[in-house]
C-alpha cells in the first residue's frame, strides 16, 4: 500500500532496488516510503511476473492492470476509506441535536457516530455516492470528521472450518486428565472420536446427537481439543467422472505424438501446429503428452476457448490425473477460483486446465502448453488488458523452455502461416479415428427456397424432411443459428420505426420467454412493446430469427420432438448448460438448438444430422476475418455429424452458395479456402502479412471525439514521416455509438512491428503532451475484430 498524490492505492512490489538507480534524477529525499506491505508471501511468482511484463509492453497495456488480471478475483486488498467524528463534531453534534437541526450533513454526521467509524462505502450507499462525496468534503473541511485509508478486507481467503479430535493427553479412550463421571452426550462424543479419529464440528454434533455445550465443557476439562482446519472448495467435488478408457493409437496418433515427445523428454522450446479434422482424436495425444510430461517431473497446461467446455475436458482430466488437476475460469465462485490458484501455487496441481486468463497461473516447471481450438477469437481480452491468450501462451512456453501444442481442425490464418514459415512444426491427423467417414455437406440455395415458396422461409423442404427422417431412425440432430433471441428487431408497420437501444447504436432483440427486449451489447432492457412508442399505433412486427424463435417453430411443426437449446441465455444459468449436453449425450434430448456455443469440442456419437439455418449475416461483416470465421464456424459445427458409426449430414442453407468460404468448407476444404484466402490478405495487407494496430476514440461528446480522433490522425501523419506505415481513418466504427459513447476508428498498418509501435507511441505522447486524454483512446494491438 502507497501513498499516491493524496490518496493510497495498491501496487505490486515487481523489483528492489538496494539503492538509486543511476540514470535517475531523484533524490533519496523524493522517495516515499511503503505505507504497508500487504502480504506476508509474494503472490505473484517470478514466471507470472515475466510473462505480464511482457503483455505490458508487447500490447501496450498498464503492467498494474496485467498483473491485476493474472490474480484471482478478491485476493488483491483494496483501500478503503474510514470515517470517524473528532471531538469538535460531537460537540458540534450535540448542539444540533438541540436545536432539532435536520439536514444532510446532521444526518451523515449521526450515521458516522452511530458506528464509531464506518466506511466512506457504507455511507454512500445510504446517501447516494454523490451526495456523500459532497458531504464528507464539508464534513473535513470543517474538522467535523478524520479520515484514515487502510487496506479492506479480502472477498477470497481460505475456508476454514473447526474440527475436534481426542486431547493427546487422553490414549486408548482412557481419561488421564478429568475423573468427573461424563454425562451420556459427552460419552456419545468420546465414542465417536475413538480410534484417534478426527471429525468437523458440525458433523461431530450431528452424528453424536449432541448440543456445542457439551463439547465445550470436554475442550475446558482438555479432553478434546478444538482446532480451525482448511477446507478445499473443490469445483468438481459432484462431478461424475467418466469410465477411463485406454485407447489403441492409431498410426497417426503414434507418429504426431512421437515428434512432441523428443523436446518433451529434453526440456527444450518447441512449437507445433496440431491440424487434425474433427473427430480424429486430437484430446487423446493432448492426455498422452501431458503423461510423458508429468513423468519428466514438470506441469502442464491446457487452454479451451470457452468456459462451457472446460467441464467436458476438466472430467477427463479428473478421471486419468486425479486430484493433480486444477480447473481456472470465471464461473467458479470466488473462494473456488482462490483454493484452486492456492493449490497450483503451491505445487499441490501439476496440470491446470481453463480459459484464456488460466495462461497467467502460477505454475512452476512449466513442461507442456495445449491450446485447444487455437483458431477460437475468445482467447482475446475484449477490455483492458487488452491480450491475445494464444500468442501469451506461446510466449511463456518459450521463456519457461516449454512444448507448445496449437491444436484445430480449422487453424488461424496466421498460425498457418507461421507453420508454412517454418516459425512452427505442422503435424497433421488427416482422418477420423476408425477411418469413420467426414459428414457429407451440402448447401441449400434459400432463393431458389423463396421462389418456390413466393415468402422467405426459416427452413428448407429439404431440411425439414432431413430432420423428420433423422427422428424417426432415432438418430439425433443439431441446428445451428449464430443468433440469439427470439426475434432480431422489433418495426412498426404503421410508421416504419424501429426500436433501437438508447446507449448503441443498434436494435433491441426481442427475448420471448422473458416479454422483454435486451441489448446484447449494454444490456439495457425493456418490457416488449404493445403499441408503437413513436406513433402508438398496435402494428408490431418482429422480424429475424434467433434460436429461441427456431425452438418454437420446431415445437409447433415436430410435436414428438423432445428439444433442448443452449445460448448464452440458457448458459447462464448456472449447471443448466451441463445438464442439458448430459441429457443430449444420454439421448433423452432429439434435437439441439444453439449457436457457435454447441460447434467446437462436443463428442455425440448418435448425430447424424447438423442443419445450419443461415450464416449470411456473419459473412456481411464489415471485418476482413469474416469469411475466415464463417468457415471455421461451418466446419467445427459439420464435425459434430457423424462421429459414430453410423454417416452424418450437414445442410447449410445460404443466399450465398458461391461464396468460397462456404463452398470450402461443404467440401471440408482448408487447404484450399487457406489458398484464396491468404492471397486475399496479401492483395489487400492484412495480417498475417503485416502488423496491425487500432486506435478506438471513444467518450459522450460527439464533436470531442470527432476532434480527438482527427487531433490524433495529424499526430501519427507526423510522427509517420519515413511512410513506413499505412495510416486509415478516422472514421465511424462499425458500431458508431456503444454503451452511450460515440466512437472514431483509426487502422495503422506496418509491415515493421517495430515501426508501428514507434510511430504510434510518439502519437500517442505527443498527443498527450497538447491535452489528448488518453482515457479515451483505446489502443489494440493485433485486434481480433474491428468491430
Amino acid at each position: 500500500m502507497v501513498p499516491l498524490g493524496r490518496s493510497l492505492t495498491t501496487g505490486y512490489i515487481v523489483d528492489l532496488h538496494d539503492t538509486l538507480q543511476a540514470d535517475t534524477d531523484l533524490s533519496e529525499a523524493d522517495v516515499k516510503d511503503v505505507k504497508q506491505v500487504l502480504d506476508s508471501d509474494p503472490l505473484v511468482t517470478s514466471e507470472v511476473l515475466q510473462i505480464t511484463q511482457w503483455v505490458s509492453e508487447y500490447y501496450a497495456a498498464p503492467w498494474g492492470e496485467v498483473i491485476k488480471a493474472a490474480l484471482p478475483p478478491g485476493i488483491s486488498a483494496n483501500i478503503e476509506q474510514f470515517l470517524k467524528v473528532t471531538p469538535q463534531g460531537r460537540t458540534h453534534l450535540q448542539a444540533l441535536s438541540q436545536n432539532r437541526s435536520s439536514g444532510n450533513l446532521v444526518r451523515a454526521l449521526q450515521l458516522i457516530a452511530d458506528g464509531g467509524e464506518i466506511k466512506q462505502a457504507d455511507l454512500a450507499a445510504e446517501m447516494g455516492k454523490a451526495q456523500a462525496s459532497r458531504v464528507v468534503r464539508e464534513l473535513l473541511r470543517d474538522n467535523l470528521i478524520e479520515a484514515d485509508q487502510r487496506a479492506g478486507r479480502l472477498f477470497a481467503k481460505p475456508k476454514q472450518q473447526r474440527i475436534v479430535q481426542l486431547s493427546r493427553a487422553r490414549e486408548g479412550g482412557i481419561d488421564t486428565v478429568e475423573t468427573r463421571k461424563p454425562t451420556d452426550a459427552q460419552l456419545r462424543i468420546l465414542q465417536a472420536l475413538s480410534d484417534g479419529n478426527t471429525m468437523a464440528l458440525q458433523e461431530l454434533l450431528t452424528a453424536a446427537k449432541v448440543g456445542i455445550s457439551a463439547v465445550k465443557t470436554l475442550q475446558k476439562r482438555g479432553v478434546v481439543e478444538v482446532s480451525l482446519q482448511a477446507i478445499r472448495r473443490d469445483p468438481m467435488a459432484s462431478a461424475v467422472l467418466p469410465v477411463l478408457e485406454e485407447f489403441e493409437l492409431t498410426e497417426a496418433q503414434a507418429n504426431v505424438l512421437g515428434e512432441i515427445e523428443q523436446p518433451l523428454r529434453r526440456g527444450e522450446y518447441a512449437a507445433f501446429l496440431l491440424h487434425g479434422v474433427t473427430g480424429s482424436g486430437k484430446t487423446e495425444v493432448y492426455m498422452r503428452a501431458m503423461r510423458i510430461c508429468l513423468q519428466q517431473g514438470r506441469a502442464a497446461m491446457m487452454l479451451v476457448p470457452e468456459i462451457v467446455l472446460t467441464p467436458v475436458f476438466s472430467r477427463r482430466l479428473r478421471a486419468y490425473f486425479g486430484d493433480r488437476v486444477a480447473i481456472f475460469h470465471s464461473s467458479l465462485s470466488k473462494g473456488e477460483r482462490f483454493d484452486e490458484w492456492t493449490r497450483v501455487r503451491n505445487g499441490e496441481a501439476q496440470i491446470v486446465i481453463g480459459t484464456r486468463s488460466a495462461v497467467f497461473a502460477p505454475i512452476s516447471k512449466l513442461g507442456l502448453v495445449i491450446v485447444d481450438e487455437e483458431h477460437e477469437s475468445t482467447y482475446r481480452q475484449a477490455e483492458s488488458p487488452h491480450y491475445h491468450g494464444r500468442d501469451t501462451a506461446i510466449v511463456r512456453a518459450q521463456k519457461e523452455s516449454a512444448v507448445v501444442i496449437l491444436g484445430s481442425a480449422t487453424p488461424s490464418l496466421e498460425s498457418f502461416h507461421n507453420a508454412h514459415t517454418g516459425k512452427y512444426r505442422c503435424l497433421r491427423l488427416p482422418t477420423r479415428i476408425a477411418n469413420r467417414a467426414m459428414a457429407k455437406a451440402r448447401m441449400i440455395d434459400m432463393r431458389e427456397v423463396f421462389d418456390r415458396h413466393q415468402k422467405p422461409r426459416v427452413f428448407s423442404d429439404d431440411m425439414l424432411e432431413a430432420i423428420d427422417d433423422t427422428h424417426r431412425r432415432k438418430e439425433q440432430a443439431i441446428i445451428l443459428l449464430n443468433r440469439r433471441g427470439y426475434s432480431s428487431f422489433v418495426l412498426c408497420r404503421s410508421c416504419g420505426e424501429t426500436i433501437q437501444c438508447p446507449n448503441c447504436d443498434v436494435t433491441l432483440t426481442y427475448h420471448r420467454s422473458e416479454r422483454i427486449i435486451l441489448c446484447h451489447y449494454c444490456n439495457h432492457r425493456e418490457v416488449a412493446p404493445n403499441r408503437c412508442p413513436s406513433c402508438k399505433g398496435e402494428y408490431i412486427y418482429y422480424i429475424g430469427e434467433g434460436t429461441e424463435q427456431i425452438e418454437a417453430l420446431l415445437t409447433k411443426l415436430f410435436p414428438a420432438l423432445r428439444l433442448g437449446r443452449i445460448d448464452r441465455d440458457t448458459a447462464s444459468r448456472r449447471g443448466h448448460f451441463e445438464r442439458t449436453l448430459l441429457e443430449f449425450s444420454d439421448g433423452n434430448i432429439d434435437l439441439l438448438v444453439g449457436t457457435q456455443m454447441l460447434a467446437k469440442g462436443h463428442d455425440f456419437p448418435n448425430v447424424t444430422l447438423v442443419g445450419v439455418v443461415s450464416v449470411d449475416a456473419g459473412l456481411a461483416l464489415p471485418d476482413f476475418r469474416a469469411a475466415e470465421r464463417t468457415f471455421q464456424l461451418i466446419t467445427q459445427v459439420a464435425g459434430r455429424a457423424g462421429r459414430g458409426d453410423r454417416a452424418g449430414q450437414v445442410l447449410v442453407q445460404t443466399y450465398h452458395p458461391n461464396h468460397y468460404a462456404l463452398r470450402h468448407a461443404c467440401a471440408q476444404d482448408y487447404d484450399g479456402f487457406y489458398l484464396e484466402e491468404i492471397r486475399y490478405r496479401q492483395n489487400h495487407a492484412y495480417p498475417p502479412f503485416v502488423a496491425l494496430g487500432s486506435l478506438l476514440v471513444h467518450g459522450v461528446d460527439q464533436s470531442r471525439v470527432r476532434s480527438d480522433a482527427v487531433g490524433l490522425r495529424k499526430e501519427l501523419d507526423l510522427a509517420n514521416k519515413d511512410r513506413t506505415c499505412r495510416i486509415l481513418g478516422p472514421a465511424p466504427a462499425p458500431l458508431p455509438r456503444l454503451k452511450g459513447e460515440h466512437r472514431m476508428q483509426l487502422l495503422v498498418k506496418s509491415r515493421s512491428r517495430r515501426h508501428l509501435r514507434r510511430v504510434i507511441d510518439q502519437a500517442l505522447s505527443t498527443a498527450a503532451n497538447r491535452g489528448l486524454n488518453l482515457r479515451g483512446v483505446n489502443l489494440e494491438i493485433d485486434p481480433v475484430s474491428l468491430m
